[in-house]
């Protein structure tokens, strides 16, 4: 079940806003007024660049989500590995990344999904195809395209890592 969809910042509704904190999460506008946080319950802090499109999926409809689905932008996550978000996922169209109690960021761009590791580890698989998945550690990341190729996982150069950050206020 999909609950909310954020377009983008400056067009957010009182009922998208409602709807985040009825699924246990705060929404706040960063000081630089370029990103939205969502602050959950458990610890689970979600971050998005200014345009990004997502959208919240509670899966088991306990009220808070298990997913984010990202179609554009970037997004950083939080998820603190004490909080009952082992299995949390961000799906986009090429990729699914599944949080293991970490800090990442997930950049969608064309046809082409970026993931970077801040802290712990994210397992990455392709949408379709069956090839193999990768798990990412600090430092790591991996980008994923259409097509049935191995994933390469690549210790990204500091500047490569330190661009997508700071798009997310890092």
């Amino acid at each position: 079940m999909r609950l909310v969809l954020l377009c983008t910042l400056a067009h957010l509704s009182l009922s998208e806003i409602a709807l985040a904190q009825g699924i246990g999460c705060v929404l706040q506008t960063a000081a630089d007024s370029q990103r939205q946080i969502l602050r959950c319950r458990d610890g689970l802090t979600i971050e998005a660049e200014a345009g990004s499109a997502y959208n919240l999926v509670d899966r088991n409809r306990d009220n808070q989500p298990d997913a984010v689905n990202l179609q554009g932008r970037a997004i950083f996550i939080d998820a603190p590995a004490q909080s009952a978000r082992q299995g949390f996922q961000i799906m986009t169209p090429q990729a699914i990344a599944a949080v293991r109690g970490t800090q990442w960021a997930v950049d969608v761009s064309g046809t082409r999904t970026s993931v970077f590791v801040v802290t712990g580890r994210v397992a990455v698989r392709r949408v379709a195809g069956n090839t193999r998945g990768v798990s990412l550690g600090p430092g790591e990341g991996v980008d994923v395209e259409a097509g049935t190729s191995p994933l390469v996982v690549r210790r990204w150069p500091a500047a490569r890592a330190a661009a997508l950050l700071d798009r997310l206020g890092r």
